[in-house]
């Protein structure tokens, strides 16, 4: 792997310089930025991958949707459809005849990011379109406030609020571009945020590892740093009721799962049984009938009579039940079991990351 991205570091330095020359023509003013009178708040990252953006997200869900009328906007990574369309119970077909449309909330239509959001807060507007300046303009009239999904590098919207999220298993890595490294603009470009979040930490991180961390992110002065960790919830079915099951270490777990990195969900299921075989594909897969049908056959091979298939919240979206039926029909489906995941800020950091939140949507929020 050294000797690859050894390889591929003259594409990167190639990658490195269209990227600065944009982004300098983006703060120059010769490529348009639009800003909105109505607040918008981004959550993004600069590495490619998995820092956690949908909890970030989810979690200001929680914290605003009681008191505003909230819009999430993302790209809608992976879904068949084009244009600017949000999730409904419409029928799918319109999506082809109108704009805007309207589809059903699935991971087809909309994405599985999105189509997750909407599932879990079904009252919030859940929107995608690869032109988040169109489908900024077309939600806000009708909404206070919207949230950017994995738009930092979206530098035709300037946001009122940057969120930028650092996943703590590579803040030591090194800061290569893609393609011999993971970054998708260089380092430098962490000083656009207001917020940064390290995501991911262990909960028993020192002060003193804070420190460390913090030394390397190297936040500016203006920039509040904070520090999250995953806290993963009680097990659930696909109609969202709690499971009750409990895991030990007799247990043989078959971990079904399509995201960045798997390894954090892997080290707490391991913290229950270290039978774990892991069903592990790239991000965003598309499940197929093929793939189903093997994880039913290792299933069914299984001699344990305590044994659990859990996939991920994001997964689920991608995952038909009726594949399950088919490839295990005389058990009724497979018992295939969600395990959601929630963000918990450390040292008592929400409460002033709230504050910083709820003091801005205020600030740009006309009848406040």
């Amino acid at each position: 792997m050294k000797y690859l991205r050894w390889l591929l570091f003259p594409f990167s330095l190639l990658y490195g310089l269209v990227v600065i020359i944009r982004n300098w023509c983006y703060d120059a003013g010769f490529f348009k930025s639009y800003k909105f009178t109505k607040p918008v708040i981004s959550v993004g990252n600069l590495d490619v991958g998995g820092a956690g953006k949908s909890p970030m997200t989810e979690y200001l869900i929680r914290l605003l949707k009681d008191n505003y009328k909230l819009a999430t906007l993302s790209r809608g990574y992976g879904r068949k459809t084009k244009g600017y369309v949000v999730a409904g119970v419409v029928s799918v077909a319109t999506v082809a005849n109108a704009t805007p449309a309207t589809a059903t909330a699935s991971a087809t239509n909309v994405g599985d990011e999105p189509a997750q959001f909407k599932y879990k807060f079904p009252d919030i507007t859940v929107a995608v379109c690869e032109n988040r300046v169109e489908g900024i303009k077309q939600l806000l009239p009708d909404h206070d406030l919207v949230f950017l999904d994995d738009a930092y590098q979206h530098r035709a919207v300037e946001p009122g609020l940057s969120i930028l999220l650092f996943d703590y298993n590579r803040v030591n890595e090194p800061h290569l571009l893609l393609p011999a490294g993971n970054m998708r603009e260089p380092f430098s470009g962490r000083w656009r945020a207001q917020i940064i979040v390290v995501t991911k930490c262990p909960v028993q991180l020192t002060v003193d590892e804070q420190s460390d961390l913090a030394q390397k992110i190297e936040p500016l002065p203006y920039q509040h740093l904070f520090f999250t960790s995953i806290a993963y919830q009680h097990l659930q079915d696909f109609e969202g009721r709690l499971a009750e099951i409990n895991i030990d270490e007799e247990t043989i777990v078959f971990l079904l799962t399509g995201i960045a990195n798997a390894k954090p969900l892997v080290q707490y299921l391991k913290g229950f049984t270290s039978h774990i075989i892991h069903h592990n594909y790239p991000d965003h897969h598309p499940f197929t009938l093929k793939n189903i049908t093997k994880l039913a056959a290792e299933f069914t091979a299984c001699a344990s009579q305590k044994k659990i298939i859990i996939t991920t919240e994001k997964d689920a979206q991608r995952l038909e039940e009726s594949w399950f039926k088919s490839a295990m029909p005389e058990a009724g489906g497979l018992p295939v079991f969600v395990i959601p995941i929630r963000v918990e800020f450390l040292n008592d950091g929400g409460d002033r990351f709230n504050q910083l939140i709820i003091e801005y949507v205020r600030a740009h929020t006309t009848y406040h």
